[in-house]
C-alpha cells in the first residue's frame, strides 16, 4: 500500500475536500522523500482546480501525525552507504513542500494528533488551520542528535513569545496542546473523538464564499464542543518568566551554566537540564547562531539559510554521530566534537553557515 493515501470527499454544493493521509504507521509516519514526491504534485494540481475548496492533512494511526524526517537514509548517505547527493535532494524537496504549504492559497487543515516532531512540525506549521488534540505531543529535539530545528523552525521558533523559541530549540522540551496554542504553533483545540464530525461538517458547509471563512465556521463550532476535553495547563506558559530569566545571558556558556545550576524538583526544568547537558555543545552553538541570523529574514530566506545549514551538517561528523548514538547503535553515548559549550570554536561554527553552492537550490522559490 502507498505511503501516502489521497481521498476525495464531495461537499453538498458540488465541490470537494481532498485528504492527504500519511500512511507509514510503523515508522510513526516519518516523512520520506517518496512521501514528499507524492504530495508535492497533488498540491500543485489542486492549487488551480476550482472544484477543490480545502485540503485535509492527517495521518494513519493514533500514535503520531509525523514523528520526523527520513533520518535512516540521511544516515546511510552520511556514512558512505547511500547516495552522497541524497541530503541535498531530500532537503531541497522537503523545504519546497514546506514552503508550498506555508504559501498555499487554499485552506490546509492539519490534524496534529499524537506525536508531531521534526519534519512533522515543518508540515503542520505551514498549514492555515492547525488543530491540536488532547493527545498532541510536540517537540523539536534535534539538539540531542547534533542537529538544529530545521523545516522552518528558524521561522516559527523566532515568532514565539519572548525567548521561548530559543529555549525550546536548545532543550527540545515537549509541548502539549495548551503549549502549542500559547506559542502560536496551533490555531484550535478539537477533541480527538470529533474528527469524523469535522469531516462531516466540512462536507455539509457551503463553499460559495470565502473558503477560509467556511473552514473556520466548522472548526469554531467543534472547538466550542471540545472545551470539556481541553487541559488548559501550559507548562511553557507557566515557566515563561523562568525561560526569560535563564535565556537573558551574555553568552551561551552562561546560559547553559545558569540552567544547570538551578536546584529544582520541577520535572519540566529537570527535563530541560538533562537535554542541554546531554545534547551536542556544537549544536547548541549552531541553534543560537541560526536563531540570530534568521530573526529578520523572510520565509524564503529562512528556508535558503536552512538549506545551507542542513547540508553542511550532513558533511560534518556531529549529526551522524548523534544519529548513531541515539537511533542506530542506541548506546546513548555520543562522542561529541566538543565536550562543553565553552570549548566550541566560533570559527568552526562559521563553516556551517557558508554556502556550498554559487546558487542556492531554493533560489527559485
Amino acid at each position: 500500500m502507498s505511503c501516502v493515501l489521497f481521498n476525495e470527499y464531495p461537499t453538498r454544493d458540488g465541490k470537494k475536500i481532498v485528504e492527504i493521509q500519511l500512511n507509514a504507521e510503523r515508522s510513526l509516519n516519518a516523512l520520506t522523500l517518496e512521501m514528499i514526491d507524492l504530495i508535492q504534485p497533488k498540491l500543485d494540481q489542486w492549487k488551480t482546480d476550482d472544484a477543490v475548496v480545502a485540503v485535509l492533512l492527517d495521518s494513519a494511526g493514533e500514535k503520531a501525525f509525523c514523528a520526523g524526517g527520513d533520518v535512516v537514509n540521511l544516515y546511510k548517505s552520511m556514512t558512505g552507504d547511500g547516495d552522497p547527493q541524497f541530503p541535498t535532494d531530500f532537503f531541497t524537496r522537503e523545504y519546497i513542500l514546506d514552503y508550498t504549504i506555508h504559501t498555499y492559497p487554499k485552506p490546509i487543515i492539519c490534524w496534529g494528533h499524537g506525536i508531531v516532531m521534526g519534519g512533522g512540525m515543518g508540515l503542520m506549521n505551514g498549514c492555515s488551520h492547525r488543530i491540536v488534540t488532547e493527545k498532541t505531543h510536540m517537540a523539536m529535539p534535534e539538539v540531542t542528535i547534533g542537529l538544529y530545528p530545521d523545516v522552518g523552525g528558524s521561522w516559527f521558533l523566532n515568532h514565539m513569545p519572548g525567548r521561548t523559541g530559543l529555549f525550546l530549540g536548545l532543550t527540545g522540551n515537549p509541548m502539549n496542546a495548551a503549549d502549542a496554542l500559547f506559542l502560536g504553533l496551533a490555531d484550535r483545540f478539537i477533541a480527538a473523538e470529533l474528527r469524523s464530525q469535522m469531516l462531516d461538517g466540512l462536507q455539509a458547509e457551503s463553499w460559495d464564499g470565502c473558503a477560509h471563512a467556511a473552514t473556520n465556521r466548522v472548526l469554531r463550532d467543534l472547538e466550542q464542543q471540545s472545551q470539556a476535553a481541553f487541559n488548559a495547563d501550559s507548562p511553557v506558559q507557566n515557566h515563561y518568566s523562568f525561560i526569560q530569566q535563564i535565556t537573558d545571558k551574555d553568552s551561551l556558556p552562561e546560559l547553559v551554566e545558569g540552567l544547570l545550576a538551578v536546584d529544582s524538583d520541577d520535572k519540566w526544568i529537570n527535563r530541560a537540564q538533562k537535554a542541554i547537558s546531554h545534547g551536542s555543545p556544537l549544536a547548541i552553538h549552531i541553534i543560537r547562531r541560526q536563531m540570530e541570523v534568521t530573526k529578520h529574514m523572510s520565509l524564503k530566506q529562512v528556508f535558503e539559510s536552512e538549506m545551507i545549514l542542513s547540508v553542511q551538517c550532513c558533511k560534518q561528523r556531529e549529526f551522524p554521530e548523534g544519529v548513531r548514538a541515539l537511533l542506530v547503535d542506541k548506546d546513548g553515548a555520543p562522542q561529541w566534537t566538543y565536550k562543553t559549550v565553552g570549548e566550541v570554536d566560533p570559527a568552526f561554527v562559521d563553516q556551517f553557515f557558508e554556502s556550498p553552492w554559487a546558487v542556492n537550490p531554493l533560489a527559485s522559490l
